[in-house]
């Protein structure tokens, strides 16, 4: 079913994105060969009281993929358009048939509060030390609690403006179980905003990037800056975005777009 989208056109206006919006198409980036689904701990993972070896959540990080199904970068923006929603494939916690209803109260202890996670469009900024990324903009941030264990689809009221060139992440300001991890390390890969510290020699060296930081790494503020040296192989950020792109420019065109909507899962309310 089509629908009208107002606020959309005037997105793309009022950034100077278009002039006006001849034609348009949706697409899914992030989208690779492999769905978006729920992370899953497998049959083989032990668990405590407190604890758990499943390594599926994300906290207080901001993260985006830099290799899904061998394809490099799938979330960088190669047309200007904007981004209508986001999608996270967030996992249920359950190991061996049970919910862990203790993991889930240690982890809003230990990381600040219930899951949430916004997403973030990412620009490259000047360094000599690596990848640096600058917030250029933000989506509000979402509870998850709610969705815990399906592939949910956040609308945006606001469509934020992207233009070529930039990274959409995912920023995780408490925690988030969005990580699919015991992948192929030549097909999948991710980075956070952490900068690699290395300490120790021979067999007793040690990268900061193998422990969770003690204080936030989020972006978390428009302008915010981070280095990206932290990169973990084999592990997968399961999110997407729809985003509507400019097909082609006309000046004189302003005829307002429609758009059509997807079937997901689970769709949360605007």
């Amino acid at each position: 079913m089509k629908r009208l989208t107002l606020a959309l056109g005037a997105a793309l206006f009022a950034a100077g994105i278009v002039p006006g919006l001849a034609s348009a198409q949706e697409i899914q980036v992030g989208s690779t060969t492999t769905a978006l689904s729920a992370p899953t701990c497998p049959q083989e993972a032990t668990v405590t009281e407190t604890e758990t070896d499943c390594a599926i959540v994300l906290t207080k990080t901001t993260a985006y993929e830099t290799l899904s199904d061998s394809v490099a970068d799938p979330t960088l923006i190669t047309a200007p358009g904007v981004i209508d929603a986001f999608s996270l494939g967030i996992s249920g916690l359950v190991i061996q048939g049970a919910t862990l209803s203790s993991e889930l109260t240690t982890l809003n202890d230990n990381w600040g509060g219930a899951p949430t996670a916004q997403l973030t469009v990412l620009r490259a900024v000047a360094s000599n030390g690596g990848a640096r990324w600058a917030v250029a903009a933000q989506s509000p941030v979402m509870p998850l609690q709610s969705y815990l264990g399906g592939v949910v689809e956040f609308p945006l009221i606001a469509p934020i403006p992207v233009v070529k060139g930039e990274v959409l992440a995912i920023t995780v300001p408490t925690w988030a179980p969005i990580l699919t991890f015991g992948l192929s390390t030549s097909d999948f890969s991710y980075t956070q905003s952490h900068t690699q510290i290395l300490t120790g020699t021979g067999t007793a060296r040690k990268s900061s990037c193998e422990t969770a930081a003690t204080s936030t790494l989020a972006q978390l503020t428009l302008g915010d800056e981070a280095q990206y040296t932290c990169g973990f192989q084999g592990t997968r950020v399961e999110y997407t975005a729809l985003e509507v792109t400019a097909a082609s420019l006309s000046a004189s065109s302003r005829t307002r777009h429609h758009r059509v909507r997807h079937t997901r899962k689970h769709r949360a309310k605007r």
